[in-house]
């Protein structure tokens, strides 16, 4: 059709059939999407919540937003109904029907008035004013912004309701095993650090849930770039560090639980090996009073005394037990464990230094003797010279106090003598060759 009206060409009946199909199914996808917010679950819940913080803020907004669609919806819904029944006046519309329905479908025809349009900004942002008019395309646009942004706080109030309370409960029901096994073990505040953070854990996790049910947009982290309604995931950091936390406390609760299972054993292999730490310790003494009587100018460390320090920790230990004070015990039984252990190596290192000279003469004692059976061996026992410097290495080995330098120098000198006698002895059949320098064990 070539005519014009107001809003431009006017529209023939096949445009108009097509926009009301178009408008009519448009109508039906809002009103199904209007209900399904109605009846949400987060929406119900924010209704009877009591809200603070950013969450309230928003709530409210949300509210005026939904009465408002629900304005524009009627709004919607009486216009389309006005146009299909212009449209069914008449099989063929005259032109004046024509112009109307033109009119009614790309014109601003629909108009919001009074309160409702009044609670919510226009779309470019102002204020609203007492009523507005709108096509029902901008209409249709409007109705979407504003189903969006609901739908956007809903669901994400619904999501972080349905994700961090139920796991705070679980939480905190951990918590509540983990107390009451700290205080079977005597683990409480003010007495043991466990304590006082399960007493600190228990206030973040009662504090968390109370803002969490009256906040949650606060727990909400929108997905970057996404322009979806609901698009991002809840914020548990709080609830994740404090996870961590009693993760800890319950590990340590469970060290101090085995303390108690093996503290007897562990105490008895204490005194065991600071025990054995003490023998060798005396051994030392003694060995050192030896050496001092039994091999001249040598220096020989001093022996320190049994740690008596370790004792009085070690009878510390053994009062802990007995008094049940096990989140005590476990700490010192561990420092205990090691310190002993380094008390007894020190005491085998000092046995080992101050043995160290007797060990000297005892190798050479083994040489001299080595090379004199292998001379007898070969038949060189009875030659004379070498059975003096035999003997005068043997005095001063066998002598006290045995000078270790001198020894050894006598002991080196015999060795010499026995090379050289069989590096001029003849060669006899079934014996070695002139020279041996194969060792005492050849």
């Amino acid at each position: 059709m070539g005519d014009t009206g107001p809003t431009g060409p006017v529209m023939d009946r096949d445009e108009v059939d097509r926009a009301l199909a178009r408008l009519g199914a448009e109508h039906e996808a809002i009103e199904t999407s209007l209900l399904a917010l109605q009846d949400h679950a987060g929406r119900r819940l924010l209704e009877g919540a009591e809200l603070t913080g950013v969450t309230a803020e928003r709530w409210s907004a949300a509210e005026a937003s939904i009465t408002l669609l629900w304005a524009y919806f009627d709004a919607y819904t009486g216009a389309l109904r006005t146009a299909r029944e212009i449209r069914s006046r008449r099989r063929w519309s005259s032109r004046e029907d024509l112009v109307e329905l033109t009119e009614l479908l790309r014109g601003e025809a629909v108009t919001v008035a009074g309160s409702a349009a009044a609670t919510a900004p226009a779309p470019d942002g102002r204020a609203g004013r007492l009523s507005e008019r709108y096509t029902l395309a901008s209409l249709v646009e409007r109705m979407n912004q504003l189903y969006a942004t609901s739908l956007d706080m809903v669901v994400a109030a619904d999501a972080v309701w349905s994700a961090l309370p139920a796991r705070i409960d679980l939480l905190a029901a951990e918590l509540r095993r983990t107390r009451e096994l700290a205080h079977s073990v005597g683990v409480r505040p003010g007495e043991h650090p466990a304590g006082d953070d399960l007493e600190r854990i228990t206030r973040t996790l009662t504090r968390l849930r109370e803002q969490v049910v009256s906040d949650p947009l606060a727990f909400w982290t929108p997905a970057q770039g996404s322009s979806a309604p609901g698009g991002g995931r809840p914020d548990t950091t709080v609830y994740d560090r404090e996870a961590r936390a009693l993760e800890e406390v319950r590990r340590e609760i469970e060290a101090v639980l085995a303390v108690r299972q093996d503290a007897e054993q562990r105490i008895v292999r204490l005194r065991d090996v600071l025990s054995r730490a003490d023998r060798t310790l005396a051994e030392a003494r003694t060995a050192r009073g030896e050496v001092l009587a039994k091999i001249a100018a040598t220096e020989v460390p001093v022996v320190g005394g049994p740690p008596i320090v370790l004792q009085e920790q070690l009878a510390a230990a053994a009062e802990y037990r007995r008094h049940a004070q096990w989140h005590r015990l476990s700490p010192l039984l561990e420092s205990l464990e090691e310190k002993a252990e380094d008390e007894l190596l020190r005491a085998r290192e000092s046995l080992t230094a101050v043995t160290a000279p007797l060990a000297v003469r005892a190798e050479l004692r083994g040489r001299l003797d080595a090379y004199k059976a292998k001379m007898a061996r070969l038949g060189h026992a009875e030659d004379p010279e070498l059975a003096e410097k035999y003997e005068k290495a043997r005095r001063m080995l066998w002598s006290a106090p045995c000078d270790l330098r001198v020894a050894e120098q006598a002991v080196l000198r015999y060795q010499r003598a026995a090379a050289e006698l069989l590096a001029t002895a003849p060669r006899v059949p079934g014996q070695a060759g002139p020279v041996d320098r194969t060792g005492p064990g050849a």
